[in-house]
């Protein structure tokens, strides 16, 4: 069986310092509000009847697995690379609520979107948050979507006692600003594992995959 992840060499890694460094802090986590055009996704997805959400969900998805700091955790205070990164989401229920919900990363978007869409089903015959091993899984990207605000800032409910090193992903509502369509998008990271450049390279590979001609 392959394994699913690689010890981080602490003597050899070109972060050991910056790793030692924040994780040391409380709150050792930084954030990035920011908005990415999606203008060509969007006319894409009306003129095909493909889901939004699913579709930029697949193109974050497939950009952060491309970039190694984003696959990147810490267990038992240890750093180590996960080959891949699923899917761990909120999904909204008809009655307002909502659950978590885990869908394996998938290269092809028609798969994807077929593992989706039972996980979606699962969510809307169920209650509660639905927390399950899955869910908690440490090879995910959290990620959230609030599609009825274009949001500015956004800031996450965190528990101190547990040390976390998890990205976490949001997505606002689009909105129209000269001719294009703007998403909103939220990435908050552990610092030790990751810098501002390496979200930037996340932010352009996400923007270049929904502005891609289809």
């Amino acid at each position: 069986m392959e394994d699913l992840f690689q010890h981080i060499d602490l003597k050899t890694w070109k972060r050991k310092e910056y790793f030692e460094f924040y994780s040391t802090f409380d709150q050792p986590y930084f954030g990035i509000d920011t908005e990415i055009e999606c203008t060509n996704a969007l006319l894409y997805c009306k003129a095909n009847g493909v889901s939004f959400f699913m579709y930029y969900m697949f193109c974050a998805y497939k950009a952060l697995n491309t970039i190694p700091e984003f696959r990147t955790r810490i267990v038992d205070e240890k750093p180590r690379i996960y080959n891949r990164i699923h899917v761990g989401t909120t999904i909204g229920r008809p009655n307002g609520s909502f659950a978590f919900a885990y869908a394996p990363f998938l290269d092809d978007f028609e798969g994807f979107i077929e593992s989706f869409k039972k996980e979606i089903e699962a969510v809307n015959n169920s209650e509660g948050l639905r927390l399950s091993e899955n869910t908690a899984r440490i090879d995910l990207m959290h990620c959230s979507s609030v599609p009825w605000i274009s949001f500015k800032g956004i800031k996450h409910a965190s528990n101190s006692k547990f040390k976390d090193s998890i990205p976490k992903l949001t997505f606002g509502k689009y909105y129209q600003k000269d001719n294009k369509m703007i998403l909103p998008i939220s990435v908050h990271a552990h610092h030790g594992l990751m810098d501002a450049i390496h979200v930037s390279e996340f932010l352009n590979k996400t923007e270049d995959l929904l502005m891609k001609l289809n």
